[in-house]
């Protein structure tokens, strides 16, 4: 039985250090994004730290020449590397662990702690999770781009169990990661079929059976009526209470993030099942099931006219949508108009096919959400654990 420590503290049996005592930092330096190549020696840039990997590095997004890579500098097997500089006080100084033997480069703004007497993998778990990611946050410098700098870095207090307990909790920590791992893996496995299986059902190449019939060309005109957001005032915008406001940002999040608390026409209420598209920057589109909510600004909901599948609609809209972006002349942003909408010309099967083909798609669909549901579940379950291993509240036998 694993023994279970009520104190919140750590046990007394864990050695407080300072990260400055687990290894010397060292920095990265050289390459660029424009340094970068198709193959060659694998490098992380600093962004790929928070953006791409999470706790330790398992594979390589960047590749650099020779001559580069003997200006950078070389990460070796128990490097932690840590983002110098972020857009929030959340990003900087996420750190990874390096465990590969692969010669690898570390490019700017990346700031390495070349470890000692240590398990890295488990000082990454510590440093992005609980109080010591907290901590870390605090020593981020400045506004519209933060930094962090080694000096401060090495103040940072840990508790530390025995190495033969940070390698048994790395052992069972792993062992969620492999779990979520091999779920991400099937999820893009089934978007892939789900992708395929989409093109040929909504183009008639695989047409189902019972069903003869020709498709019809027409435009999406014909198909759909299109309802615009309003420009709701931000002096009534409250993040904790009001009925939810969708915003551009949401529709991509597929989350709430605002309220609103004046007055509104019921007309931009916005249910669940409702087909909504962000009318600026990649146009993300969403059947959302959120709740009920209020259609802002440069937000579209479309509506779809009888006989008509609303999800058969939704389906042939999405890749449509990116040959839209690519058509859409943009400086800095892209927009989309209700023209760009009603302008596309679709071919359509009858109202039964439609349906038939919708409800193909919509079950595909599904099984993705409870796939995406089981691993949001995991992942919360590994924090719960994460917390309670790397505090000491629960111990484990060596």
């Amino acid at each position: 039985m694993n023994q279970i420590v009520e104190n919140h503290t750590y046990p007394t049996d864990w050695e407080e250090k300072k990260l400055g005592d687990l290894g010397v930092f060292l920095k990265g330096k050289g390459i660029s994004k424009n340094d970068k190549k198709e193959t060659g020696y694998p490098c992380i840039l600093y962004g790929e730290i928070y953006t791409r990997h999470h706790n330790y590095i398992k594979d390589f997004y960047s590749f650099i020449d020779e001559e580069t890579a003997s200006k950078s500098m070389v990460i070796k097997k128990g490097d932690i590397l840590f983002a110098g500089s972020g857009e929030t006080k959340e990003e900087i100084g996420k750190s990874v662990a390096y465990l590969d033997d692969t010669v690898a480069y570390a490019g700017g703004d990346i700031i390495i702690l070349r470890t000692k007497d240590v398990n890295a993998q488990y000082l990454a778990y510590s440093l992005n999770h609980g109080k010591l990611a907290v901590e870390r946050a605090k020593l981020g410098q400045g506004h519209s781009v933060v930094h962090i700098y080694s000096k401060e870095l090495t103040k940072l207090s840990i508790s530390l169990p025995l190495i033969e307990e940070q390698n048994k909790i790395v052992s069972i920590l792993s062992s969620w990661d492999k779990a979520i791992e091999l779920k991400e893996k099937l999820i893009e496995q089934k978007k892939e079929q789900n992708k395929g299986l989409m093109q040929k059902l909504l183009k008639g190449e695989v047409r189902l059976p019972n069903f003869q019939c020709g498709w019809k060309e027409t435009l999406m005109s014909d198909c759909v009526e299109i309802m615009n957001g309003y420009p709701f005032k931000s002096n009534f915008f409250n993040e904790e209470k009001g009925i939810p406001l969708i915003r551009i940002r949401d529709i991509k999040a597929k989350k709430l993030t605002t309220f609103y608390n004046g007055e509104y026409s019921k007309e931009y209420l916005v249910n669940n099942g409702d087909v909504l598209i962000g009318m600026d920057g990649e146009f993300n589109i969403t059947m959302w099931n959120k709740g009920i909510g209020l259609l802002n600004q440069r937000v579209m909901k479309i509506e779809t006219k009888p006989g008509h599948d609303k999800y058969f609609i939704y389906q042939l809209l999405i890749p449509l949508l990116s040959k839209v972006e690519d058509l859409t002349p943009s400086t800095t942003v892209k927009h989309l108009s209700n023209k760009d909408i009603y302008n596309l010309l679709v071919k359509i099967p009858s109202y039964e096919e439609q349906v038939a083909i919708g409800k193909i798609l919509l079950n595909s669909d599904k099984e993705i959400e409870l796939l995406e549901s089981e691993v949001y579940n995991l992942i919360k379950q590994r924090q719960h654990l994460m917390q309670q291993l790397l505090t000491g509240k629960i111990r484990v036998k060596v």
